[in-house]
């Protein structure tokens, strides 16, 4: 049975699966392992004894010691129950020609035998030795031509070099291995990421530092073993785990990663059988009690436990479910007209408006003396209205600083403009509103305007052509006039994110490459502190230009490791007026705001960056007569191409 359920939680990780010896009695050893609460069981389905050269020498060449007949379970039952386990003794990088042939023939014939009885994966085993070439040459040939998943095994060790290192531990390119993330790199390189290639990592008694561990996230890791021997006892004899392994296998279930328990009975329990319950299994943390089948239930409770425990799922998170990490294109402001639905989604957020109003009203406070408030009228342009929020955000805060205002809505939309008659009507507001059917950059306004506000904002702040719309319409804001945003900064930051990657990959096109998407990052691994891009001040007098370039060096920690960059996230944070903003750059973000995702810049190549490099990266933000784009590469470690020259793929248009 599930693990537990939280309201709009329909991952893989609510699914705990049991590793278990060959057993030729499929149907008994499910029947076990499902009736102890584990979900999935991963087995071998060949007799680990075989060696396909010892049959043919016996006569015997054509039938697999295999663990049932494909009979015995339905294809449901296979499929959403077994995960196949290839024996662990192969070994396709030996030394030894037999062994090597051997190995290759019973890879495939395990494979083919999985597919056969319709399994969704299949584990492969840990490479032996750092050079794994014809492993990930046999794997890359048999995922060419099969749909199934492949999990490659990989230890979760910690990151150390290793003097004195032999030819065997080292790496394909000639250096020392430094970690098993080395291996898993090498493997999924020589096997072109290919997006059916997984990792199922096994957890140990003892992890690597943070930084370290935390680069997995990035990866497509779809199991974690956790092996008996990482359990420790608490004060009542029952297994539990060390904190950081808690906060790891947490980390596991928030990223759709399933857990296994593997290896026997550690934790001598008195009396633990089928006829007995179990009590609480930590002992400031009770569980309701279960009845005790498996012998590896205890564990399975504890993992169990674990999950029950993880905070619900806020609102804001369940309704961005299903945007996780789905690329998006970003909008297109000037070019294109916004749909209701589109208007509707961004008006539900309730925080972005909130600190809108906060802007004005002190906005209103510093402009007008509470001496004059009953005397003077602000004039208030908001460029860019839409279906009205800030309009409504501007007369409430007049409301509550008693101030006085006249406001003009200004909207090139034909669409939204229509309901923006309507609202004026239906609340009351003709003598304070005004409405301006037209593009800001083309009215000519009847007055001079005291404060500017708009919405224009991108996920990379100035992606949505927010400086070349207000560049435009500062003429009519007078000189010593307010600009709600008055300044706004984007940030970047290098991520490894398999997922996009391969997402975008799937296209098998340059343009996909040297786009910018707007996506709800989830499964990413974020290998350094943002920096700091380009920013822009409203209202900007000095007539320097919208065109920007910017060099970027991130230090990636150094206990991290080594770790592959896939591309950037970009970030914004705006400063709307005064100590008021708000932003999505991660130090700073704006708490339970939905109206921006971040933007993801990929790379044509994934970028390995070795131990202890740093990563040397340019921006460019490039204007045309009709068109904004971005220009990006990487000169360090290594150099790529520079993406998106002269906008070919991507732009925005003006």
């Amino acid at each position: 049975m599930p693990l537990g359920q939280r309201p709009g939680d329909k991952s893989e990780s609510r699914y705990c699966g049991i590793e278990t010896e060959f057993h030729d009695d499929m149907p008994q050893l499910l029947t076990y392992s499902l009736s102890g609460g584990f979900d999935f069981v991963v087995a071998p389905l060949v007799d680990p004894s075989y060696r396909p050269s010892i049959r043919n020498n016996n006569g015997g060449a054509t039938i697999l010691p295999v663990s049932a007949s494909d009979l015995v379970l339905n294809p449901s039952q296979w499929s959403s129950h077994v995960v196949g386990k290839i024996s662990s003794w192969i070994d396709l990088d030996s030394d030894n020609e037999e062994v090597r042939l051997d190995s290759e023939i019973t890879l495939k014939q395990e494979i083919a035998w999985a597919s056969h009885l319709s399994l969704q994966a299949c584990i492969l085993p840990a490479p032996r030795r750092g050079s794994c070439g014809n492993y990930a040459r046999c794997v890359n040939q048999i995922l060419q031509g099969n749909n199934m998943q492949l999990w490659l095994r990989v230890p979760l060790e910690k990151s150390e070099i290793v003097d004195g290192s032999t030819d065997a531990d080292c790496d394909l390119t000639g250096g020392r291995m430094l970690d098993s993330w080395e291996c898993w790199n090498t493997f999924r390189l020589l096997c072109e990421h290919h997006s059916q290639l997984g990792v199922a990592l096994d957890i140990l008694s003892s992890l690597p530092c943070n930084n370290s561990v935390w680069r997995w996230f990035g990866e497509p890791v779809r199991a974690a073993i956790v092996h008996t021997n990482s359990f420790l006892t608490n004060a009542r004899g029952y297994p539990c785990l060390s904190k950081r392994h808690q906060k790891l296998i947490t980390g596991f279930f928030n990223h759709s990663v399933q857990i296994v328990i593997s290896g026997s009975l550690l934790h001598n329990i008195a009396g633990d059988s089928g006829d007995e319950v179990l009590p609480a299994i930590d002992d400031d943390s009770p569980i309701e009690a279960l009845p005790a089948r498996h012998e590896l239930k205890p564990y399975l409770d504890y993992v169990a436990y674990l999950y029950q425990r993880l905070d619900p799922l806020p609102e804001q998170e369940r309704f961005e479910l299903g945007y996780r990490d789905f690329l998006q294109s970003p909008l297109q402001p000037l070019m294109d007209n916004l749909e209701a639905q589109t208007y509707e989604t961004f008006e539900k957020d309730v925080v972005k408006y909130s600190q809108y109003q906060r802007a004005i009203c002190k906005a209103l406070i510093n402009r007008v003396p509470d001496e004059q408030a009953s005397t003077t009228i602000t004039v208030l342009m908001v460029v860019g209205a839409g279906r009205g929020p800030l309009v409504r955000a501007s007369l409430q805060a007049a409301e509550e600083t008693g101030r006085k205002l006249k406001v003009y809505a200004v909207e090139k939309n034909p669409n939204a403009v229509i309901t923006l008659h309507s609202l004026v009507k239906l609340e009351g507001w003709e003598d304070a509103v005004t409405i301006i059917s037209s593009d800001m950059r083309c009215w000519n306004a009847p007055e001079k305007a005291d404060i500017l506000v708009s919405e224009l904002l991108g996920s990379f702040g100035d992606n949505e052509l927010s400086p070349e719309c207000l560049d435009g319409a500062q003429r009519f804001l007078k000189p010593d006039g307010i600009s709600i945003p008055s300044s706004y900064t984007s940030f970047l930051q290098p991520v490894t994110a398999t997922k996009l990657y391969n997402d975008v990959k799937s296209h098998k096109d340059l343009a996909h490459f040297e786009t910018a998407y707007v996506v709800k990052l989830h499964r990413v691994a974020r290998l350094a502190p943002t920096l700091p891009v380009f920013t822009f001040t409203h209202p900007e007098y000095s007539n320097k230009g919208n065109e920007r370039y910017k060099r970027l060096r991130f230090e990636i920690p150094l206990d991290t490791g080594s770790a592959v960059v896939h591309g950037f996230a970009g970030y914004f944070d705006a400063i709307l007026y005064n100590d008021v903003h708000l932003g999505i750059e991660p130090s700073t973000v704006t708490p339970n705001m939905f109206s921006w995702f971040p933007i993801f810049f990929p790379l044509r190549e994934p970028l390995y960056v070795p131990r202890g490099s740093t990563i040397e990266v340019h921006f460019w933000r490039r204007s045309g007569a009709t068109k904004v784009w971005y220009e990006w590469c990487v000169t360090s470690p290594s150099t790529s191409p520079i993406h998106n020259s002269n906008g070919r793929s991507y732009w925005v248009g003006l």
